[in-house]
C-alpha cells in the first residue's frame, strides 16, 4: 500500500496503470527472474576471483601525474579485465571516449591500406558507418585510409557463415561481429550463434582476425565472446562493465599481439601502454566492474518487464520473451512517431537527473536521421542507466536499455503506460485486462 501511494501520488500514476504493471510483474518474476539471478551470482564470483587473483589493494587507487608512467592501478585494472574475459591482455583507459572510439581504435590499429574488413553480422550501428566511410565524409575514416569494407546480411537472424566463406579473399584481414541489435529490429546475436560462425570460419581460415563489438552484452551470460574464439573484444565502460559508476572510458581485450598494436595506436609507437594518465578513475572503473554483474541483472529484469508489458498491449517487441537475450536492450515497434516521443518523454520524466527536461529529436553527430534520446543519468550518456533512444524514421522503434535498479525501470514503465493512456485503445486494453 505504501508503494502504491507514493507511485500514484508522487508520480501521478493512475490506479489502473499501477495494477496492470503489478499484474505483469508477477508473471515475469515467476518465469524469468530466477535464471537472471543465477547468471548474476556466477559472474559476481568471477569478478571477485579476478580481483583477488591479482591482489588488488587500496594503494592501486592512487594515481600520478604527467605521462602516467608506472601507474600500478592502471596496470592492475588491465590485468583484472584480462582475467575476467579470459584473454592474454587488456587495454582499459578513460582516454577511450566511447564504444565507437574503441572500435575505431581497434580497426585502425589492425587494418592498413588495401586490407579488407567484412561485417558479418549485417549493417553495423549508425555511428560505425561514419567510421567506415560508408556514410558522411568525415576526415580520417577508414575508407579514406584505403581500407576496403564489405558487409554480409544476416540469414534468418543468424550469421551467414557460408556466405562469409565465399566473400573472404586474400585481402580480407578482419571479420567484424556486432553482438547487439543496434538500430535494427532483431534479437541480439546469441553467443551460441557467434560461436558456431567462428568455428566454421576457423576451420577454413584459422588465422583470420575476428573482432566482436561487445557493447551492451557483458555479463548477460556466463561466458563472453573471448571465451568462444574471438581474437579481440571491444566495449564501453559507461555501459555494462562500468556498473553505472565508471566516469568514462572503454576497454579492449584479446591476444597480446593485438593489444600491443592497439596500445601503440592509442598513444604512440615505442611507448604504447606504458603511458596514459588515468586521472584518478581507477577506483571508479574497478568498483564499477565489481558492481557490474548485479547492475546488469537489474537492467535485464527491467528489459523483461518492458517487453512483457508492451507485448501484452499488442506491440511488436524484440527480443520476445521466448528469445534468448544477448544484450540489455528492449526494442518496441510503435509505427507511430508521436508514441515514440511520448515514451522517451516518460523515461526522461522517470529519471533522477534532468527529470524536468523534455527530450526532442535532433541531428546528433554520427547519425543519419534525427534521434531522440532520453537519459537522465548521473554519468552523461551512460546506457547502463535507464535510458531510451530512437531514430526518427519508420517503423518508429524505441530502444530501451539500462536501469541501475529494477525499481527504477518499473517506475519508467509505469510512467510510459500513463502517457500512453491518452490513446483510447491502449487505455481500453489496460482497464479491461486487470
Amino acid at each position: 500500500m505504501l508503494t502504491e501511494n507514493i507511485l500514484c501520488k508522487q508520480f501521478d500514476v493512475s490506479k489502473p496503470v499501477f495494477d496492470y504493471v503489478e499484474k505483469i510483474e508477477q508473471v515475469v518474476k515467476k518465469q524469468y527472474f530466477e535464471k537472471i539471478e543465477q547468471t548474476r551470482e556466477y559472474n559476481q564470483y568471477k569478478v571477485i576471483n579476478a580481483m583477488q587473483e591479482h591482489k588488488l589493494d587500496y594503494t592501486n587507487f592512487y594515481w600520478n601525474t604527467g605521462y602516467g608512467y608506472d601507474d600500478p592501478g592502471r596496470e592492475k585494472a588491465e590485468k583484472i579485465f584480462a582475467s575476467v574475459f579470459h584473454t592474454e591482455d587488456a587495454l582499459v583507459r578513460p582516454s577511450i571516449a566511447s564504444g565507437t572510439h574503441a572500435l575505431y581504435l581497434t580497426l585502425s590499429s589492425l587494418l592498413g591500406f588495401g586490407d579488407e574488413v567484412i561485417a558479418i553480422s549485417g549493417r553495423p550501428y549508425d555511428t560505425m558507418l561514419t567510421v567506415l566511410g560508408e556514410e558522411g565524409n568525415e576526415p580520417c575514416n577508414l575508407k579514406e585510409a584505403g581500407v576496403i569494407y564489405k558487409e554480409i546480411p544476416l540469414y534468418n537472424n543468424d550469421i551467414d557463415w557460408e556466405g562469409t566463406l565465399k566473400e573472404i579473399s586474400l585481402k580480407t584481414k578482419l571479420l567484424m561481429i556486432q553482438r547487439s541489435t543496434g538500430y535494427s529490429f532483431r534479437p541480439a546475436l546469441s553467443l551460441e550463434k557467434i560461436k558456431n560462425a567462428i568455428e566454421q570460419i576457423r576451420n577454413v581460415y584459422p588465422d583470420i582476425l575476428i573482432m566482436v563489438d561487445n557493447c551492451y552484452g557483458e555479463f548477460i551470460g556466463k561466458i563472453e565472446p573471448s571465451d568462444i574464439g574471438a581474437d579481440v573484444v571491444v566495449g564501453s565502460l559507461i555501459k555494462n562493465p562500468g556498473g553505472g559508476i565508471a566516469l568514462s572510458g572503454g576497454y579492449v581485450v584479446g591476444k597480446k599481439a593485438v593489444i600491443d598494436r592497439i596500445a601503440n595506436r592509442l598513444t604512440a609507437p615505442g611507448v604504447g601502454r606504458e603511458i596514459g594518465l588515468t586521472y584518478g578513475t581507477t577506483r571508479n572503473t574497478l568498483q564499477g566492474l565489481f558492481f557490474a554483474p548485479h547492475i546488469v541483472s537489474e537492467a535485464l529484469k527491467g528489459a523483461v518487464l518492458f517487453g512483457e508489458l508492451f507485448s501484452s498491449l499488442g506491440f511488436e517487441v524484440t527480443p520476445s520473451q521466448d528469445d534468448s537475450r544477448s544484450d540489455i536492450i528492449q526494442a518496441i515497434k510503435f509505427n507511430n512517431e508521436d508514441m515514440v516521443v511520448k515514451v522517451c518523454e516518460a523515461i526522461q520524466a522517470a529519471s533522477p537527473v534532468d527529470a524536468h527536461v523534455s527530450p526532442v529529436p535532433w541531428d546528433m553527430p554520427g547519425y543519419t536521421n534525427k534521434v531522440i534520446m532520453a537519459s537522465g543519468a548521473f554519468v552523461s550518456g551512460s546506457s547502463i542507466e535507464l535510458s531510451a533512444d530512437a531514430p526518427i524514421r519508420p517503423p518508429y522503434i524505441v530502444y530501451i536499455q539500462g536501469g541501475l535498479f529494477y525499481d527504477h525501470a518499473k517506475l519508467g514503465a509505469m510512467i510510459c503506460l500513463q502517457k500512453l493512456m491518452e490513446y483510447e485503445d491502449i487505455k481500453d486494453k489496460i482497464t479491461t485486462n486487470l
